[in-house]
C-alpha cells in the first residue's frame, strides 16, 4: 500500500538525559496545511480500503439492528414526580422524560428535537429537591463543553441560562431552588437564579475535578476532588453557614484512598472507602465528626468483593441497608441492617450480570430501582421492595431485539509475574481456533463488567470469539487492582493483556493469525502498547480515541489532569516509566506490525486527534509487511455520546476492518 508522505524531521526533545526523538512533532497542529493535506490523503486512503470491505453493510445493519433494543434508566425520585432517560429505536439521542403521580410522561429534553442534525448531546442533568426546576447541560459536536440552562417543568420555559464551559459539571441545588453550586472551568461555584454568571461566588478555586453532592433535604453539601490514587472530601452543614461562605470540613485529605460520602435521612454520614480497605467498606460517622478518626465501621470488607454502592429503605419492621457489591466483575446487592451492618440475606437480580446505582425515593421508602444488564440482555430497570424481599421487572428496554444464542467462560490465566487475572470468553458452541478479538481497558479503576453490546454480539454471531480481559489498572478486584496498573506498574497492564493472548492461542480458542487486539481510550493506549511490544501476538488491530505518545500526553485535551494516574514527564523517573512503555516511541523500523486502524474524533477534547495522527505516520513509515495502517477521522463527534447512527457506522467499520483482517467471515444478510 503507498501511504501519504509524511516527512521526519529531526525533532528530538532532551529530557532529564533522554534523547526523545519526535520526527512527526509537526503532525500535533490541525490547522497547518502540512496537517490538513496529510489528513485529508488518509482520509481518501481510508474510504477507498473501507468501500473494499466485505460485508461492510451487512456489519452495519446487524449493529444497528441489535442497537435498536434501545436503552431505559432508573427513575430519579421528587416527591411524586419522577425523571429518567429513554432511548428509542429510530432516534438518535436519548430523551429525557418525566412523570407525574398521574404516569403519564413527558419529554423534557429532546436533543434531536433541538437540533436535527444530531450534533447536540445532554451531557448532563439535575432537578432540584422538589422537581420544579431541572438544571441541564447540552453540547455540540463532540467537544464537551457543556452550557447549563435551567428549565421550569411545568411550562418547559428555560429560566436561567445558559451558563458556558460547565464539562459534565455536578449540580447541587439549594433546598429553596433558588440557587446551586456547580463546577465551571474546574471550580465550585454558587450560582444565583437570574444572576450573571460573572458574579458567581468561586467557592473552591483550586483547579481540580469536583464531585458534589447534597442531602435530601439540601442541608449538607459534600464536595470531593481526585488526589493521587484517592481522593480529598469535605463536608459542610449549609444551615450552620451562609452559601457563599460554606463551612467545608475535612473528611478526608491526602490519603491514598477513594471515598464517597453521604449523609442520610437518619442523619448519618456514610462513607463508602477503601481507607485501610482495597475492596471497600462502609463506614458511618457523625457530621459534627467526619474525620477517619470518628468513623466507625457499618460493613466490613469482602477480599473478593468490590463495593459499589449502597442504599437505605424503610424496610418492614426496620430499616435495611443495600450494598452493591462486584465480585470478579459480577454484580450482587445484599441486605443488612442498617442499624448494626449484619447481612440478612440478598436481593435477587435476574442474572449473572450487571447491576447500575440504586435509586431510592430520598424521602424514604421501601422501594429502590436500578439498571441491570449482561451479554445478551439488554439494559433493563428492576425494582426490589424490601417488604416482600422480591425483585421485578419495572422497565423492560424499549425495542425487542433476536440475540444470538452465545456461550460465556470466565478463565484465570497467569500474567508475566504470575499474577492470575481474569477474562470473559464470549463465543457460539463449537471447537477450533476462529477469528478473534480481545478487547482490554485497564485504567482509573473503572472495570469492565458485563453488559449487553450491539458490537460484541455480531461479532460472536458470525463465529468469532470475543475475549474481555480484565487487566490490572481496572476496577475489577479492588483499589490494589487499580494501583497495580498505574504510574510505575502500568507495564503490569500491557503484561496481563499479552498474556491473555497467548492464553487465547495456547487454548486453542484462535491463533496468532487470526487474533485482532481492540481499545479505546486508556484502551486504545492498551491496544498500541500491545503491537508494539508484541506484535507477533496480533494479525490485526483497532485503536480507538487512543492515548499513544505518553511523553506529551499531559500537554493537550484532558492530559494535566491525568498525572496521578500515568505520571508525568517532568518527573525524571516517571519520564522512564513513560518512555518504556509509549506506544509511538516504541514503534520500530523493519517490524512486520498488524493490520492497524486508528480512529480519531475532531471534537474529541479529552484525547486530542494528535496521538492517532502521529501514530499513524509512524507506523505506516516503520512496517515492513503489507498489512495496512489506516487512519479513520471523523468531525462533529468526541470522547463520548454520539448520535446512534454514527455510533453503528463506527462499529460496523471496526468490526468489518477486524474481520477482514482475521479471516472473519460478514454477517448472514437478511438479520
Amino acid at each position: 500500500m503507498i501511504y501519504p508522505p509524511a516527512e521526519r524531521q529531526p525533532v528530538t526533545d532532551l529530557l532529564h538525559g533522554h534523547a526523545v526523538p519526535d520526527p512527526y512533532r509537526w503532525l500535533e497542529d490541525p490547522a497547518s496545511p502540512r496537517t490538513r493535506s496529510w489528513s485529508a490523503a488518509q482520509e481518501h486512503l481510508w474510504r477507498a480500503h473501507a468501500a473494499a470491505l466485505p460485508g461492510r453493510d451487512r456489519w452495519h445493519a446487524r449493529v444497528a439492528g441489535l442497537c435498536s433494543a434501545g436503552t431505559v434508566t432508573p427513575p430519579l425520585w421528587r416527591g411524586e414526580r419522577r425523571f429518567f432517560l429513554r432511548h428509542e429505536a429510530g432516534r438518535e439521542h436519548p430523551v429525557l422524560y418525566t412523570a407525574g403521580p398521574d404516569g403519564a410522561e413527558e419529554a423534557l429534553v429532546d436533543p434531536g428535537a433541538l437540533d436535527p442534525s444530531g450534533l447536540t448531546v445532554l451531557d448532563r442533568w439535575q432537578p432540584d429537591l422538589t422537581g420544579r426546576l431541572l438544571a441541564y447541560q447540552l453540547s455540540r459536536g463532540g467537544d464537551e463543553r457543556s452550557e447549563l440552562r435551567v428549565m421550569d417543568v411545568g411550562t418547559r420555559r428555560t429560566v436561567d441560562g445558559p451558563i458556558d464551559r460547565c464539562r459534565y459539571a455536578p449540580v447541587a441545588w439549594l433546598p429553596d431552588g433558588k440557587a446551586f453550586f456547580y463546577v465551571r472551568d474546574r471550580r465550585v461555584c454558587l450560582h444565583r437564579l437570574g444572576t450573571p454568571a460573572a458574579d458567581d461566588v468561586v467557592i473552591c478555586a483550586e483547579e481540580r475535578s469536583y464531585g458534589l453532592g447534597s442531602s435530601h433535604d439540601g442541608r449538607w453539601l459534600t464536595v470531593s476532588a481526585p488526589a493521587g490514587a484517592g481522593n480529598d472530601v469535605w463536608l459542610a452543614d449549609l444551615a450552620a453557614s451562609p452559601p457563599e461562605r460554606p463551612g467545608l470540613r475535612v473528611v478526608q485529605e491526602g490519603a491514598d484512598a477513594v471515598t464517597v460520602p453521604a449523609v442520610g435521612r437518619d442523619g448519618r454520614l456514610y462513607l463508602l472507602t477503601t481507607l485501610d480497605a482495597p475492596t471497600g467498606r462502609l463506614c458511618v460517622a457523625e457530621p459534627a465528626d467526619p474525620g477517619p478518626g470518628g468513623w466507625r465501621e457499618l460493613v466490613g470488607p469482602d477480599p473478593e468483593a468490590v463495593i459499589s454502592d449502597f442504599a437505605v429503605l424503610d424496610g418492614p419492621g426496620r430499616p435495611v441497608l443495600l450494598v452493591g457489591r462486584t465480585r470478579h466483575a459480577i454484580s450482587e446487592i445484599g441486605v443488612h441492617d442498617a442499624a448494626t451492618g449484619e447481612r440478612l440475606g440478598g436481593v435477587p437480580l435476574p442474572g449473572l450480570g450487571t447491576a447500575g446505582r440504586m435509586s431510592a425515593r430520598p424521602e424514604g421508602g421501601c422501594e429502590v430501582w436500578f439498571s441491570y444488564t449482561d451479554g445478551v440482555t439488554p439494559g433493563s430497570v428492576h425494582r426490589y421492595d424490601a417488604r416482600t424481599g422480591r425483585t421485578s421487572l419495572w422497565a423492560a428496554a424499549p425495542g425487542a431485539v433476536d440475540v444470538p444464542e452465545l456461550e460465556s467462560r470466565q478463565i484465570v490465566y497467569a500474567s508475566a509475574d504470575g499474577t492470575p487475572v481474569r477474562m470473559v470468553v464470549l463465543a457460539r458452541p463449537g471447537t477450533g481456533p476462529r477469528p478473534a478479538i480481545l478487547y482490554g481497558y485497564g485504567g482509573f479503576g473503572i472495570p469492565l463488567t458485563p453488559s449487553y453490546s450491539a458490537y460484541i454480539l455480531p461479532w460472536v454471531e458470525a463465529g468469532g470469539v470475543f475475549a474481555l480481559a480484565q487487566v490490572r489498572g481496572g476496577g475489577e478486584e479492588g483499589a490494589a487492582w487499580h494501583r497495580d496498573g498505574m504510574l510505575e506498574r502500568k507495564q503490569n497492564s500491557i503484561d496481563d493483556f499479552t498474556a491473555a493472548a497467548e492464553r487465547l492461542i495456547a487454548d486453542g480458542w484462535t491463533t496468532a493469525g487470526m487474533l485482532a487486539a481492540c481499545g479505546e481510550s486508556n484502551g486504545g493506549l492498551l491496544a498500541g502498547a500491545a503491537i508494539t511490544q508484541r506484535p507477533e501476538l496480533f494479525a490485526a488491530a483497532v485503536c480507538s480515541a487512543p492515548l499513544l505518545d505518553m511523553v506529551r500526553y499531559e500537554l493537550s485535551g484532558l492530559g494535566p489532569s491525568w498525572r496521578g494516574e500515568y505520571g508525568s514527564a517532568e518527573d525524571p523517573e516517571q519520564l522512564g516509566h513513560l518512555l518504556g512503555y509509549s506506544p509511538y516511541h516504541r514503534v520500530r523500523e523493519g517490524v512486520d506490525y498488524p493490520a492497524t486502524l486508528l480512529a480519531s474524533f475532531g471534537g474529541d477534547s479529552r484525547v486530542d486527534p494528535m496521538h492517532a495522527r502521529k501514530m499513524c505516520a509512524a507506523l505506516q513509515h516503520a512496517t515492513s509487511g503489507d498489512r495496512p495502517v489506516l487512519l479513520r477521522h471523523e468531525e462533529g463527534v468526541g470522547h463520548g455520546a454520539r448520535a446512534a447512527g454514527r455510533a453503528a457506522w463506527l462499529a460496523a467499520d471496526m468490526l468489518a476492518f477486524l474481520a477482514a483482517h482475521t479471516g472473519l467471515g460478514a454477517p448472514p444478510p437478511g438479520r
